[in-house]
C-alpha cells in the first residue's frame, strides 16, 4: 500500500482548543451540562501536546466529552472512520455526546480531522463493518479479519495498522480488553505517535499505565471541574501504589470495612 500524501507540514496538535459556546446550550440542569466541568459556563480545553490523557471516575463524562470531540472531526458517535456508519443509532437512548457537541466550539490549525475514533465497547461492530465492507469491494485487499484474534491481540493489531497515518486519534479507554504488557505495547505505539509529531491523541483512560504516557498532558476531571495533574497525584494511581505496597493490608480495610 502506498503511503498517504501528508495532509501539512504542521507539527501536531492539530484541534488546539475547544470551548463551550453557552448562547448554544438550551438547558443547563440538564445533562451532562450540568456536570461540575460545565457549572462555570465557560468551559475551555486547551491542547498544547500531541496527546492529551483525560481521566476521572466513571459518571464524570470523560466519553461523553471525547465523543463531542469526535463529532466535532466528523466521526459517528459509534467510533470508526471517516464515512464509517458501522451502528444504527435509531433507537438510541443517550445521545448526550452529540448533543455536547453542538455546544462546542473546536480551534483548529490547521483542520486535519483524518484519523480514528476508537471506542472499545464498539470495536467488534467497527472490525464486522471493516470486514464485510472490504468483501462488498472486489478492488480493496482481503479483510483485515480483527476478529479472528484475541481481544487483546485484535486491538493492538488494530492500532498498529491504524494509527501510522498523520492524523487525530481519539481513543475512549483502549485498555478495556489489554493485560499490562499489550498497555505496554500501546505506550509504545503512542510514543511513536507522539515523536513522529504527526499525529494527536486524545485519550481518555482508566490505566495508570497509559496516565503515565512520556510528553503527555494529563487533565483530570473532579467535582471541582476539569483541570491538570501529574499521573502521581490521581486516585487511581494512589490507590493501585497502596495496594502494591500491602495487597493484604489493603484488601482487609477495602473489603471489610463496611462490617466495622
Amino acid at each position: 500500500m502506498a503511503p498517504r500524501k501528508q495532509l501539512t507540514r504542521l507539527k501536531a496538535p492539530y484541534l488546539k482548543r475547544i470551548l463551550i459556546e453557552p448562547a448554544r446550550v438550551a438547558d443547563w440542569e440538564k445533562y451532562p451540562w450540568n456536570l461540575p466541568i460545565f457549572r462555570s459556563h465557560d468551559f475551555e480545553l486547551e491542547f498544547t501536546t500531541p496527546i492529551t490523557i483525560i481521566v476521572g471516575e466513571n459518571g464524570t463524562a470523560k466519553s461523553t466529552l471525547l465523543e463531542a470531540i469526535g463529532a466535532l472531526a466528523g466521526y459517528d458517535e459509534a467510533g470508526g472512520g471517516k464515512g464509517y456508519m458501522p451502528v444504527d443509532h435509531s433507537a438510541a437512548i443517550d445521545t448526550s455526546g452529540a448533543a455536547l457537541a453542538k455546544t462546542l466550539r473546536g480551534h483548529w490549525l490547521p483542520k486535519v480531522t483524518a484519523g480514528w475514533f476508537f471506542r472499545a465497547e464498539s470495536f467488534y461492530s467497527v472490525a464486522r463493518y471493516l470486514d464485510q465492507a472490504a468483501l462488498e469491494d472486489p478492488f480493496k485487499p482481503p479483510p483485515p479479519d480483527f476478529l479472528s484474534w484475541s481481544h487483546g491481540e485484535g486491538f493492538i493489531r488494530f492500532f498498529e495498522e491504524r494509527c501510522r497515518r498523520q492524523g487525530i486519534y481519539i481513543l475512549d479507554e483502549p485498555e478495556s480488553a489489554l493485560s499490562p504488557t499489550r498497555q505496554i505495547e500501546l505506550l509504545r505505539m503512542l510514543r511513536r505517535m507522539d515523536q513522529s509529531g504527526t499525529a494527536q491523541v486524545i485519550m481518555a483512560t482508566h490505566s495508570p499505565l497509559l496516565m503515565a504516557c512520556p510528553g503527555a498532558r494529563l487533565f483530570r476531571i473532579s467535582r471541582f471541574g476539569l483541570d491538570p495533574t501529574d499521573f502521581s497525584d490521581t486516585d487511581h494511581f494512589r490507590m493501585m501504589r497502596s495496594f502494591c505496597n500491602d495487597p493484604h493490608g489493603f484488601l482487609a480495610e477495602a473489603l471489610y470495612e463496611d462490617e466495622a
